[in-house]
């Protein structure tokens, strides 16, 4: 295994929670390829995150966490309190079955699931670690596309749907009560992408996908405001 032979730049730091695969995972990886120092969240004892922390020990610590206990969350925060973050990342989120479309066929069990991690487990994050960040920051979430009401003109995927939209709304609230602090909140849409819940026929790739996402998140720096975004950096349409 081929050891880490430079070490990361301590003074630039990412905190990605949700990053045991997936985007998140590409994420916090082409993070500490820059040389930025980072922290990375994961449910499970065994992760590619937990592989890539021994290849890179100096510039990825791995820590578990489960958006949806609240302890956890807290347990951070308390834990981190003494650091200082130039980008906090929320990426969670899942879908439900593709059986249930609507909100008349979705179970009320799956609809409470999917709302409690996409929505209340991301904000209950985005607050408890929010203030972590350096002045002049990001604190950003993976939000979608789908989750833009103006450009809903399909009617697919009522449930997903409606999480990113109440994720995005519960964003403008948090950005609403911190304006007068000097950081940048971040709605990311990064497309449609072959992930395990993007699926096979999704038209980009993880590897063509992350390098747009950390770009635009590290443009986002001494920016402040809210702001929803797609994978070239537009306005997504709320």
């Amino acid at each position: 295994m081929m050891a880490e032979s430079t070490p990361p730049a301590t003074e630039r730091a990412a905190l990605i929670v949700g990053a045991s695969r997936g985007l998140g995972y590409a994420m916090a990886a082409e993070f500490a390829a820059r040389n930025w120092r980072v922290v990375g969240t994961v449910r499970a004892d065994a992760t590619p995150l937990h592989d890539l922390a021994i290849q890179r020990p100096r510039a990825i610590e791995v820590v578990q966490l489960d958006l949806t206990d609240d302890g956890q969350i807290g347990a951070l925060r308390d834990r981190l309190s003494d650091r200082d973050f130039d980008i906090v990342f929320v990426n969670a989120g899942i879908a439900n079955s593709r059986i249930a479309n609507t909100l008349a066929e979705v179970s009320k069990e799956e609809f409470a699931q999917v709302m409690e991690v996409n929505v209340l487990g991301v904000m209950r994050a985005i607050e408890a670690l929010g203030g972590l960040v350096r002045d002049g920051g990001v604190i950003g979430a993976m939000s979608s596309g789908q989750g833009s009401i103006a450009n809903n003109g399909n009617g697919t995927n009522d449930v997903y749907r409606a999480s990113k939209a109440a994720l995005n709304q519960a964003m403008s609230s948090y950005a609403g009560r911190h304006h007068s602090e000097n950081r940048a909140i971040i709605l990311l849409a990064p497309g449609w992408v072959r992930t395990d819940m993007g699926g096979p026929q999704a038209p980009f790739g993880v590897e063509e996908t992350t390098p747009l996402l950390v770009d635009l998140l590290i443009a986002q720096q001494d920016v402040p405001g809210l702001r929803f975004l797609d994978r070239q950096g537009h306005r997504v349409p709320w």
